[in-house]
């Protein structure tokens, strides 16, 4: 009898590894076989072909499908071979682009482990086809729109783009049953009324301004919540619902219209993590769709898991904050009691993103970093301190005397710490955190 319950415990946890992988299996599994090995943000169109040729040496079928309005290739990937058909595409923004790594290491990872059980499964199940990176010319200079200066994601009824028409010709020469969008969103984000980054947001889309309700859509709540809990083991507080309203000339709200309903993914920012832990987090949440669409237990979640997320919120968040030190008007010497916050504009990694002054006064919002100024006047390195000037900062105990109107303050005064592009270049921790 031991025998035999040693033999049955043994083929649970063997049926349990071969057909299921959890969640921390799947960050494993990422951890271990991810091929991308530049931030996304660095991705150019030429990086995105040699992950392609990486694809194609394991036997992925990539195909160029169109061209961009500068004529740079758009290509399609796919695998499986069953019968639900889901699509994917991202980066029809140039700016956004975790997502476009998440698609190659997702692929990558299935092809590799296309004889695993539970890889079986997800290839018996479903087909799945994405365009990574839809909008190659403005991934090239990191910009939001094509280089006709349109936004592709409100080109779904005009069709002015070379982009847009060839998106709406591969769903309907296809007609997948689910659509996947993938996009960046602001890294200040908040995640309901909270001071957490909505690292990840979903929005389940409408196919009408009525919000009118589908099988298909209700089966999407349903993915959305198991990706959900799966997300929840890492980033717990971190998820929320993105805004609903509808966009009648969008490519996601007119997707649901046409009979492939959409799931958005907005990738935002999660402070202390870089872009690599957020490409593994899309990954993770898409191979858990794929997971519960093959094996069934999609019917098992509640779309109340969906339902409850917290919304997307703004103006909550500021990448740094000090707080309570006393601003110098070197013009007069003057000094005032203020908050000072300060935002990051957003570049590529291997580019210097400016930081720039947002607000001086009482401030509401929440820094992701916060430091106690109140011992230190702060005078302004290149610009006086005020909203739309850079953030170089220099900082003065204040039990120095200082003449503020010398014409090379920095020089005649040395301060005793200096923020400059966000990062402390002289007195690291004199200024302490809050």
């Amino acid at each position: 009898m031991r025998f035999v319950s040693t033999l049955a415990l043994g083929a649970l946890i063997f049926a349990m590894q071969t057909f299921s992988q959890t969640p921390a299996q799947l960050a494993e599994i990422w951890d271990k076989e991810h091929v991308t090995n530049k931030l996304p943000s660095n991705l150019r169109h030429q990086d995105l072909k040699l992950y392609l040729d990486g694809l194609l040496k394991l036997g992925l079928k990539v195909n160029e499908v169109g061209r961009s309005n500068a004529n740079r290739e758009i290509y399609q990937i796919e695998w499986g071979k069953g019968p639900l058909k889901i699509f994917l595409w991202s980066q029809m923004h140039g700016d956004e682009p975790t997502a476009t790594s998440a698609l190659i290491d997702m692929f990558t990872v299935l092809e590799k482990n296309r004889d695993q059980e539970w890889a079986k499964r997800i290839a018996e199940k479903v087909t799945i086809r994405a365009v990574p990176m839809l909008n190659p010319d403005g991934a090239e200079v990191f910009i939001r729109r094509n280089l006709q200066g349109i936004d592709i994601n409100r080109d779904a009824l005009d069709l002015k783009t070379p982009e847009g028409r060839l998106l709406k010709q591969l769903r309907d020469s296809w007609q997948p049953e689910i659509g996947f969008n993938l996009h960046n969103q602001q890294a200040l984000t908040a995640a309901g009324q909270t001071d957490k980054q909505a690292a990840i947001s979903f929005l389940v889309v409408y196919g009408d301004e009525a919000k009118t309700p589908s099988d298909g859509h209700e089966r999407n709540k349903r993915i959305v919540a198991a990706m959900i809990q799966a997300l929840n083991q890492f980033i717990p507080g971190h998820i929320a619902r993105y805004d609903d309203e509808w966009t009648p000339t969008a490519f996601g709200d007119n997707f649901s219209k046409w009979g492939t309903p959409v799931i958005l993914i907005e990738t935002g920012g999660l402070h202390g993590k870089d872009e690599m832990y957020l490409v593994k987090m899309n990954f993770v949440a898409m191979m858990t769709a794929l997971k519960v669409v093959a094996d069934g237990t999609e019917k098992d979640f509640s779309p109340s898991n969906y339902e409850y997320l917290p919304s997307n919120s703004g103006r909550r968040l500021m990448n740094i904050v000090f707080r309570g030190g006393t601003v110098i008007d070197v013009a007069t010497a003057a000094g005032a009691a203020a908050d000072i916050g300060i935002n990051l504009e957003r570049r590529r990694a291997a580019f210097v993103a400016p930081a720039m002054v947002r607000a001086v006064g009482s401030i509401s919002m929440r820094g992701l970093d916060e430091y106690d100024a109140s011992n230190f006047h702060i005078v302004g390195r290149i610009q006086p301190i005020k909203p739309g000037n850079f953030a170089e900062l220099l900082f003065y105990k204040r039990d120095r005397q200082i003449d503020w109107k010398v014409p090379d303050i920095e020089k005649e005064f040395p301060p005793d710490a200096i923020l400059s592009l966000g990062k402390w270049i002289k007195g690291a921790g004199v200024v302490p955190k809050r």
